[in-house]
């Protein structure tokens, strides 16, 4: 990934040092970009948990002012935990070394587990990411701590972010964005739309393959003219070539070489494709559902059949409707 690309990708002010290369683990770094942190709901999220944790240490006189920077060594949350769960923890009150905050952070999550009745591994936060001050991991801890210990504590629904995890591989950073959900939809208001691909997969699992054939015939038939034709619907669409090409034959668009790679050869090239074509579909209201590009690069076959059904809804009922004869009764 070239420097200015992760630039724009995490929206980086020019002068801000991107994550070093050296510095990413094996599973990757997250980040939260500024549209992110600047999400009106997520920002009132972090407001009533530190309102909430000052009001219970109030009779400690401790003040939590950051929740990404005040919580990473376990002092805090040893304080608040106790409190909370009215019992006392065998852990040191001052840690001074990195090593003994992580010890006392290993004992407070320990005990917090427990009380919540969790495995680690289920657990959306560790004493890595609390320690390394990953705002994600802390809220996810505090949200579940409030849940259990005040339950009437009105949290804003429905709060969701996107991260970009950036990781190293052996070809350089590869980065994905994707959707973060730290609390839970309260009312029917807040439900996504229902989905016709969620459904099906969930409920008629069976049926999934008789529509990809139906769907696979029918840009078989759009393509032949160009001398091309689709066997696998979930992988042939990943680099958005074909896709282009289908939107182009159908709705009559001449899309310029200098405008998509026709030859991708790398995943940036792959999804600067597919996201031309996705904002395409979306001028012609040809989206029912929003579809990330990367989905679609990932070989999401889910996210690979919404885009197409659109495509071939309005071209199938046109088709019917130029066979019908005018004045015939429908």
């Amino acid at each position: 990934m070239e420097l200015e690309s992760l630039y724009d990708l995490l929206q980086l002010p020019k002068g801000v040092e991107p994550p070093a290369e050296e510095m990413l683990s094996q599973g990757g770094k997250r980040y939260l970009p500024p549209t992110s942190r600047k999400d009106p709901k997520f920002e009132e999220l972090q407001k009533v948990l530190m309102e909430w944790i000052n009001t219970t240490l109030l009779p400690e006189h401790i003040v939590v002012r950051s929740l990404e920077e005040d919580m990473f060594d376990g002092l805090i949350l040893h304080h608040l935990f106790q409190r909370l769960a009215a019992l006392k923890l065998e852990a040191e009150d001052i840690a001074l070394t990195a090593a003994s905050q992580k010890h006392k952070l290993t004992v407070v999550l320990e005990a917090v587990n427990r009380s919540l009745q969790l495995e680690e591994r289920q657990a959306k936060w560790s004493v890595e990411t609390i320690f390394n001050k990953d705002l994600l991991s802390t809220l996810h801890l505090l949200v579940a701590l409030a849940k259990r210990f005040q339950p009437n504590l009105s949290l804003p629904t429905n709060v969701q972010v996107e991260v970009i995890t950036i990781e190293r591989t052996k070809s350089g950073l590869k980065s994905e964005k994707s959707v973060e959900q730290l609390t839970e939809y309260s009312t029917d208001k807040d439900q996504p739309p229902k989905d016709v691909f969620d459904e099906l997969f969930k409920l008629a699992p069976e049926k999934v393959n008789a529509v990809k054939e139906a769907i696979v015939n029918f840009v078989n038939q759009k393509l032949d003219r160009l001398g091309l034709s689709v066997q696998n619907l979930d992988t042939q669409f990943a680099d958005g070539v074909i896709l282009l090409l289908l939107i182009g034959q159908l709705e009559g668009f001449f899309l310029h070489l200098k405008e998509f790679y026709l030859t991708p050869n790398s995943p940036a090239e792959m999804l600067h494709n597919v996201t031309l074509a996705l904002e395409l579909l979306k001028d012609e209201g040809l989206l029912s559902c929003p579809v990330s590009p990367e989905d679609i690069v990932n070989k999401d076959a889910k996210s690979t059949l919404r885009v197409l059904y659109g495509l071939f809804c309005k071209h199938t009922q046109k088709a019917h409707r130029d066979s019908t004869p005018r004045g015939a009764p429908n």
